[in-house]
């Protein structure tokens, strides 16, 4: 009795343990669950969609609140990073671990400290020989090469020395007469001393000629010497060769005296004149200076690099240099120290072609960076003087510069390859200021349909289509009276024609294209100008035209590509409607 009691108490204990285990937990649980959701409620998602940006990746000034397509290419949208919360719209944020490993390293720049090459401009050149001492030697008669005694650039050749023998017949016929005008020297002086002068124009001396004389023998090859001194440049015969009475054998350069050439930028012109002193090192000779002169101040500055040639003469009679040689030049320029100038290292600046960019730390506590456009003075050595665009005590970018600018790219802001700066074309294109008459303008309107079905065709990628729309435009452009246009009018329509013709004639597609893009340039214009030109959109691709970009006339909003086609049909967007 007391077992089954006992019995029937262990196992109403046991029974309520598992019954607390199995609903105490799943209580706790739903409890915790209740607790996450109303958390998971209570928390405010709309801060995290509402900061992600997406960006496209080929195009990163594009920056939109959502994902989808690129306007201009029509490619996915990538998010931004968003985990750098607080920085202004330029301001990028990088990792102190990124910061590590890329070794960005930064300076805090102050005014320029006068040092020993205080005022001293460094400049980079080559030696290149002489052009003042450069001469040709010529055959001074007609005749074949027999032999050439000159053979390779870099020779050396001495006055007097044996260039070539010829055989000139001419010289054979004048010798002849030479001869026979000896036996009437005392009868007919004048005829002997006019044979005689005749032989002296091709350059034979008195002693061949009266060796000819005593002789009585018909010489047939006949020497040329060299009348100076030098270094073959250039052979420009060979042997057998049948030369003219002038034709060039052989170009020399005396390299007893030589040129040191040094590009100078544009803003450091006003610190040269012709006579300055300048201290030359060549890494050849790298514990010797030389001393020159700047002899020539290029007056047309070289737009492809934005310098002038400043030129200094060296002499050479120990024949130190040699023509291709790198050389460095320093110069005293009249270097405009101002109070207010600053210096950066050279590693610190980034060059776009027209804009001199650093990047600024922003935030002293944090790895906050700006980049900040510079206008550069005079380079010293390793550093730059920095005229305006940075102040006094700023904190700069001087290692890893471009990891910063590349980090820059990456989020969407402002870096040397996006400097977000999106040229208004279509007000370009108004600035032409072209007029054009009611008929005229009547008249291009007729055009412009064959126009439409040619661009169609380029969409559609068919050359041949495109080269029969063009011809038939063409036709009826040339068929417009440009009696009352002015020079700029007709020289669009003009262009306009001409590439026309071009893309009719052509049945290459790339070809068509490229035609296509300057037709534009020219019909775009006009048709801005004519008179009630209506529901016409001017499009543009930043891609096409080697990322220069390039326009085109459409009746429809939407994007179709005339320049890539199904390549990539929806690159582009609509800059102005008509």
């Amino acid at each position: 009795m007391n077992k089954n009691i006992l019995y029937i108490a262990l196992a109403i204990i046991i029974g309520l343990g598992a019954g607390w285990l199995i609903f105490g937990n799943g209580s706790s649980d739903t409890m915790a669950n209740k607790d996450i959701s109303d958390m998971s409620d209570q928390h405010d998602h709309s801060g995290e969609s509402a900061d992600q940006m997406w960006t496209c990746s080929m195009h990163p000034q594009i920056m939109q609140p959502e994902a989808g397509d690129c306007p201009i290419c029509g490619m996915d949208l990538i998010p931004v990073e968003s985990s750098a919360d607080g920085l202004a719209m330029d301001e990028i944020k990088m990792t102190e671990n990124a910061m590590a490993l890329a070794n960005i390293q930064t300076t805090i720049v102050g005014n320029a400290e006068k040092s020993d090459d205080d005022g001293m401009i460094s400049l980079s050149g080559k030696i290149a020989a002489n052009e003042e001492n450069k001469t040709v030697q010529a055959s001074y008669f007609k005749g074949r090469i027999e032999r050439l005694n000159v053979n390779y650039e870099g020779q050396q050749v001495n006055r007097g020395q044996l260039l070539a023998t010829i055989y000139a017949p001419d010289l054979v016929a004048a010798q002849q007469e030479l001869i026979t005008a000896v036996s009437l020297k005392e009868s007919q002086p004048a005829l002997y001393q006019a044979v005689r002068n005749k032989l002296k124009n091709w350059k034979l001396s008195d002693v061949q000629i009266n060796a000819i004389e005593e002789s009585g023998k018909v010489r047939e090859n006949f020497p040329i010497y060299a009348t100076v001194s030098g270094t073959v440049s250039e052979v420009m015969a060979a042997q057998g060769d049948y030369v003219n009475q002038g034709q060039p054998i052989v170009k020399l350069s005396n390299l007893n005296s030589v040129w040191a050439e040094f590009d100078a930028y544009e803003n450091q012109i006003a610190q040269f004149s012709v006579g300055q002193k300048i201290n030359i090192t060549t890494n050849a000779y790298p514990n010797k200076k030389f001393e020159g002169t700047i002899s020539f101040i290029d007056p047309v500055l070289n737009n492809a690099t934005r310098t002038v040639t400043v030129r200094a003469t060296l002499q050479n009679r120990d024949d130190l240099f040699k023509p291709g040689m790198f050389v460095t030049g320093k110069v005293k320029g009249v270097t405009q120290t101002m109070e207010s100038s600053l210096a950066v290292p050279a590693s610190a600046v980034l060059w776009t072609g027209e804009r001199s960019l650093v990047y600024v730390k922003t935030n002293p506590n944090e790895p906050v960076f700006e980049m900040r456009e510079v206008t550069l003075g005079n380079r010293s050595g390793e550093t730059y003087q920095v005229s305006s665009g940075l102040n006094n005590g700023d904190e700069i970018v001087t290692n890893g510069t471009f990891t910063v600018d590349a980090a820059a790219q990456l989020q969407g802001k402002k870096s040397m390859m996006n400097q977000q700066i999106m040229p208004d074309e279509s007000a370009m294109m108004r600035d032409m200021e072209m007029s054009f008459s009611n008929a005229f303008s009547s008249a291009f309107k007729e055009v412009l349909p064959s126009y439409l079905k040619m661009k169609d065709a380029l969409v559609a990628s068919n050359a041949v289509k495109v080269s029969a729309f063009a011809k038939a435009t063409s036709k009826k452009l040339k068929e417009i009276s440009t009696s009352d246009l002015g020079k700029m009018e007709k020289q669009h329509l003009t262009k306009g024609i001409e590439m026309l013709d071009a893309i009719a004639n052509n049945d290459m597609l790339e070809n068509q294209r490229s035609h296509f893009v300057i037709l534009n340039e020219n019909i775009v214009p006009i048709a801005m100008s004519v008179q009630n030109l209506n529901n016409y959109f001017i499009q543009k691709c930043p891609m096409a035209n080697n990322n220069k970009g390039a326009v085109w006339l459409s009746t429809e909003e939407e994007i179709k590509n005339p320049y890539y086609g199904d390549a990539m049909l929806t690159c582009g967007s609509v800059i102005e409607s008509l």
